[in-house]
């Protein structure tokens, strides 16, 4: 056979291969449905808005920012008690979770109309206390 010949034949057998669209593929693994628990289910939201939480630094004396999303004021169905609750955007981490207390008070940031503080007894978004 010559060159051209092969090339042919090869060309042919390469033709002759059909792909199916409809390829189906069974799972190795069954994955079972799991139910995720925000512990937001006992609550009602009362308030909710978004916006960028800061901290104080006291060691650096500088306000670092904490995240960026939701921010929700909920009250317990039972015990109707109010907590904030923040949750970054994408990632849904809690960087805010602290029940509002009556010593608590809520003032506008100096220099800014649009920012507000509060003190916190002990932050513990990072599991250790800041």
């Amino acid at each position: 056979m010559s060159d051209t010949e092969n090339k042919n034949v090869a060309a042919d057998t390469q033709e002759e291969v059909v792909e199916s669209p409809d390829v189906h593929f069974e799972p190795l693994v069954k994955l079972e449905d799991v139910v995720v628990k925000t512990h937001e289910e006992d609550e009602e939201p009362i308030f909710k808005m978004r916006a960028k939480l800061f901290r104080f630094d006291t060691e650096s004396k500088e306000w670092k920012e904490r995240g960026t999303g939701d921010v929700k004021l909920l009250k317990h169905n039972d015990t109707k008690k109010i907590r904030l609750l923040m949750r970054r955007d994408k990632t849904l981490k809690v960087c805010a979770n602290h029940y509002i207390t009556e010593d608590m008070v809520l003032s506008p940031n100096v220099g800014s109309d649009r920012s507000w503080v509060w003190n916190v007894a002990a932050d513990l978004v990072d599991d250790e206390a800041e």
